[in-house]
């Protein structure tokens, strides 16, 4: 059942607080690609020591490396603890104006949506700002990390609200702090960050999948069947994507309004071509 990533987080807090009730955690999503696997390491090794000495709540950011419309963004305070720094303001998936500013600025770095804590300062926090899905998981406490826990789960976690870690808590604690990194991250979330992973020609093209002939075509990422050879002509900054039963042509910097198609396509002609 989807309650979004606060429940599920903290019915995970509550399970490993049953086995080591001073245990220092890190929370990170299952479909990133992360490259420098030695860097990525290292920097969570200190936020775990960070962690542990320091009653807040860390996450990793992103060093930005283009004004990306697909990512939410953390802006870094002046004010750190142990050369890291406390974090300012979330800001949502900005359009493509406000995310040149916020490169430029040198302020944001990009929401990974990895997250360091320890577990008593979580479940603080918690309580806090969330104190509804503390107190239903409360209610059976004694039964995490027994044979009950799945009976208990399943009775509880359908009346948890239906809300995200972010939005729920770390836009609004005063505690939260950011180390910027760079570690080879990428979501797979975006168009744009598949075509910046994905071997390319000399004019900045990528294909996936299939064979493709550019002709004065160039930053354009290009994905068929396998069986199919694509020949683009006069195509710069392209996204071009075939599914079972639909063709898309789209700008690659204006990806984010591939959502709103979607509806329309849905609106006009049903869900036959989704």
């Amino acid at each position: 059942m989807r309650r979004n990533t606060a429940p599920a987080i903290a019915y995970a807090l509550f399970h490993i607080q049953a086995i080591n009730p001073d245990a220092n955690i890190v929370v990170a999503p299952s479909d990133h690609l992360i490259l420098k696997e030695d860097v990525f390491l290292s920097e969570i090794e200190r936020g775990l020591q960070f962690v542990e000495k320091n009653p807040v709540l860390l996450t990793l950011g992103i060093k930005p490396s283009r004004p990306e419309t697909g990512y939410g963004y953390i802006q870094e305070s002046h004010e750190e603890v142990e050369g890291i720094r406390k974090v300012k303001t979330f800001t949502e998936k900005p359009n493509l104006e406000l995310a040149r500013v916020f490169c430029e600025s040198g302020e944001f770095v990009w929401n990974s949506g990895i997250f360091l804590w320890n577990v008593k300062t979580i479940i603080e926090s918690f309580r806090t700002y969330l104190p509804d899905i503390v107190n239903k998981f409360n209610e059976g406490k004694e039964f995490f990390n027994t044979p009950r826990e799945k009976e208990f789960i399943d009775r509880a976690f359908p009346f948890c609200s239906n809300i995200s870690i972010d939005y729920g808590i770390m836009e609004k604690a005063e505690n939260v702090y950011v180390i910027g990194s760079d570690f080879g991250w990428s979501d797979l979330g975006t168009w744009g960050s598949l075509h910046e992973i994905t071997p390319k020609d000399e004019n900045n093209n990528a294909s996936l999948h299939c064979k493709t002939l550019y002709i004065e075509s160039n930053d354009n990422v290009v994905t068929m069947s396998d069986d199919k050879l694509v020949v683009i002509q006069g195509l710069d900054g392209y996204i071009v994507a075939e599914s079972d039963k639909a063709l898309l042509i789209c700008k690659k910097e204006e990806e984010q309004r591939i959502k709103h198609f979607v509806t329309d396509v849905k609106f006009r002609y049903g869900d036959e071509y989704i």
